[in-house]
């Protein structure tokens, strides 16, 4: 199982990087194996501000559809327009070009509080 060092994660399996105040957010190879095949990711909050936890679209795989969750309070700047026509990119490539979203984090202390990779494999029993 692939779970980077250099990101940081939630309990709900979504993975976070940052740059400067920008956090770039996805779900984890964990999330992804779990859900299987993924057909259609949806974002309609694009260019709104959320808090954190609150969910910020939804994933749908070919027997289930999950919420996801924002890891860290911001206002939603982009949507990767590339899960429109290869939502299987999430499964694929979870981490660099299955991306979900970019947010211009508000509170940089949340990212702080999300868990370490360590903390996430304990989480999973990886």
């Amino acid at each position: 199982m692939n779970i980077p060092a250099n990101l940081k994660y939630t309990k709900d399996h979504e993975w976070v990087s940052l740059e400067g105040d920008v956090a770039t957010v996805g779900i984890t190879d964990f999330a992804q194996k779990e859900l299987g095949d993924i057909v259609y990711v949806e974002v309609e909050t694009v260019d709104q501000t959320l808090v954190q936890d609150e969910v910020f679209g939804t994933v749908e795989a070919v027997k289930t559809v999950s919420d996801l969750f924002l890891p860290v309070a911001g206002e939603i700047i982009e949507f990767n327009e590339g899960l429109e026509t290869e939502p299987e990119l999430v499964n694929t490539d979870p981490y660099q070009a299955g991306w979900m979203i970019k947010v211009k984090v508000s509170d940089a202390a949340q990212f702080d509080a999300l868990l370490t990779a360590d903390q996430y494999k304990e989480l999973i029993g990886a």
